[in-house]
């Protein structure tokens, strides 16, 4: 953009200095050349006054000895023969002979180009009534003399206007490229997720127009989600009175290992319903990976010890912050470890692994089965080859990409399926 402003300032600039300068270059010739000139016919009627009184060729001479040397050397003087024939009598003489009896004959005075300039010849009346002419030369030199400096001149000051407008446009491109990049940035933020983002309203008036709606549009967001998360609290919650019967129904049971087993899926149940209303008022967050992975591992790691699944867990020995909420995080890794116990054999082995790139933080599972035949099926909802509702991929993807990550489907070293979630590192 301030290249494009920029370029609109330099023609615009540019076409003005065409129609001004150029126009004014001439001129300053005309003005020059009319001066030269008007100087030349100025000394031509000086010698007028001494025409009138004697026509003597000595006389004339001693008169021009008397003016600048210019002058009387550029200086010539006719007089009219017997048949009115104009005859040189004193300088150069530089114009023609046809130019001298033209303005003997009509009696005008006239500028006339000779080769090297051009020369004033003025008409005076004698007194017996003919007319001589007094020619004044005017060489090309000083017809032209600070003609080219003055264009020089106004050359430079069309660079000058040139430049200063380059300047100014790249200032006021430089504040609206400022402020559109300003937007364009928190119009990323809010994509990632960073609901907080607001941005100033500055620069021209379309671009505040655009700023208040950025906003508006901001704040419009946060409180629809908010207004969601409270009801999906709201539907959590619901889910408690059907959830207290079966608790009451699993301690009537009595002790015993199928009474334990209904009173620890309950109390499981119960705990799940506890965390997503807490992190549907909670919104958005971020919580230690590897302590989420070894809570969640935990628990699948008996079911696969149960099935005989040999299981592994790679995490970082330090900390890994994501920005994501625990129970999202928990539900994602549900999700995935759920897949290879639904879609694989009893013995098929996985491996959960966290690296720390520097990139982000990529949570891997792989696993030894049979693979997926078709990964961009696996990720559309509701659609799965494998007999399941074909959801569980699909939350885990609009997960990671919710929170500014992606999902990868690919094979495992083994053949097997290996899915990639990769996540943008939360600040401690």
């Amino acid at each position: 953009m301030r290249r494009s402003l920029a370029g609109v300032a330099a023609a615009v600039t540019c076409l003005v200095a065409v129609a001004f300068l150029i126009p004014l270059a001439l001129l300053v010739g005309s003005v020059v050349r009319d001066r030269a000139m008007t100087g030349a016919f100025r000394t031509a009627a000086g010698i007028g006054p001494v025409l009138a009184v004697t026509t003597d060729r000595a006389s004339l001479a001693e008169v021009l000895a008397g003016w600048p040397a210019d002058d009387a050397r550029r200086t010539s003087v006719y007089l009219p023969d017997g048949a009115g024939v104009p005859r040189l009598v004193l300088g150069p003489g530089a114009a023609s002979p046809h130019q001298v009896a033209g303005a003997m004959r009509t009696g005008r005075p006239a500028s006339v180009g000779l080769p090297d300039g051009a020369a004033a010849v003025q008409p005076v009346a004698l007194p017996s009534g003919r007319i001589a002419v007094v020619e004044v030369d005017v060489p090309a030199a000083v017809l032209d003399r600070g003609v080219a400096r003055a264009r020089l001149l106004l050359g430079g000051l069309a660079l000058l206007l040139v430049a200063g407008s380059l300047v100014v446009a790249d200032r006021l491109g430089a504040r609206v490229v400022r402020v559109s990049r300003g937007l364009a940035a928190a119009a990323g933020r809010l994509g990632a997720g960073d609901l907080e983002v607001r941005v100033r309203a500055d620069g021209p008036v379309e671009l505040r127009e655009a700023a208040a709606a950025f906003n508006a549009m901001a704040d419009r967001i946060t409180a629809l989600l908010a207004a969601e998360r409270e009801r999906a609290a709201d539907l959590s919650h619901r889910l408690r009175t059907p959830l207290a019967g079966l608790v009451l129904a699993g301690r009537s049971l009595g002790p015993g290992l199928p009474g334990d087993q209904v009173r620890a899926l309950t109390q499981r149940l119960e705990q799940e319903v506890d965390g997503i209303i807490a992190d549907a008022r909670r919104g958005p967050g971020r919580c230690e990976a590897v302590a989420v992975l070894r809570e969640r591992l935990d628990f699948w790691g008996a079911l696969a010890e149960d099935q005989g699944r040999q299981w592994r867990l790679s995490v970082p020995p330090e900390k890994v912050w994501l920005a994501v909420a625990a129970g999202e995080l928990a539900t994602a890794v549900d999700a995935l470890v759920g897949n290879v116990f639904l879609h694989t054999p009893e013995p098929a082995a996985f491996t959960v692994r966290l690296l720390s790139l520097p990139s982000g933080i990529r949570l891997v599972v792989d696993d030894d089965g049979p693979g997926i035949a078709h990964p961009q099926r696996a990720v559309r909802r509701g659609i799965s080859s494998a007999g399941s509702s074909g959801l569980g991929l699909d939350i885990v993807a609009r997960l990671v990409e919710g929170c500014g990550g992606r999902l990868e489907i690919g094979r495992s070293d083994s053949g097997g399926a290996r899915v990639s979630l990769d996540f943008p590192p939360a600040v401690r």
